[in-house]
């Protein structure tokens, strides 16, 4: 015979095991997403569309700033609320003035932007933007200057209010009260924006997913 006491011993212990169980589930998987531009037809385990004819040279892909893309049908985001995006790349000297060459889109036309502007004097500065079909918000300042023909880790970072980006792991720009997400099913193209406007002159190498908000110090950075 189960004793009253006994039986709500055990039914605390139940609900006890349950919320230890549950609480993983519910908390969003931080872990990083890596993938690598050694092989444009296959980047991140997903094969892709290829435009053009990026060329593979050290372990990165490279864009010839008019005719060359790749299209990834994945959101490797997908309904996060919070992420941080982190890509190694190179941008050319003599390429387009303005360049998307990170562009992922969701289903419901939420996208996130990554992009270079050039003064044609031998430096570029970032341009980033979160925006959605009732509007976005964009980073970018021309005084920030940065030499071109060089390797640069550049990165975005939304925490459910606050959007900011670095280069180097240098904080540059930030907006608060940004309304954003969460992002959804969708795809991603490199080396161009998907509907193949602003191409880009230049190299890219890594790029880095990360469904949760990356203090500075743990951004990447050009060693």
């Amino acid at each position: 015979m189960t004793l009253p006491s006994q039986r709500a011993g055990k039914l605390f212990t139940c609900l006890l095991a349950f919320a230890l169980g549950a609480s993983p589930a519910r908390s969003a998987d931080t872990t990083t997403a890596v993938w690598k531009l050694g092989d444009v037809k296959n980047i991140g385990g997903h094969a892709t569309e290829v435009i053009g004819a990026p060329r593979i040279v050290d372990g990165a892909a490279v864009f010839d700033g008019a005719h060359d893309g790749v299209l990834v049908p994945n959101d490797p985001l997908d309904g996060a609320t919070q992420f941080t995006i982190e890509i190694l790349f190179s941008p050319e000297e003599g390429g387009p003035a303005a360049q998307r060459f990170f562009h992922l889109q969701d289903t419901a036309d939420s996208r996130v932007m990554i992009e270079t502007r050039l003064d044609g004097k031998g430096h570029w500065w970032l341009d980033t933007y979160l925006g959605a079909p009732k509007g976005g918000q964009a980073l970018i300042d021309e005084k920030r200057l940065h030499p071109t023909n060089a390797w640069y880790w550049a990165a975005v970072r939304y925490d459910g209010k606050t959007m900011t980006h670095f280069v180097n792991g240098e904080k540059e720009l930030e907006a608060t009260d940004v309304k954003f997400g969460p992002l959804g099913p969708g795809k991603l193209s490199l080396g161009v924006r998907q509907n193949k406007v602003f191409w880009f002159k230049g190299a890219i190498r890594e790029v880095r997913f990360t469904p949760a908000v990356l203090p500075p110090e743990k951004l990447q950075r050009v060693k």
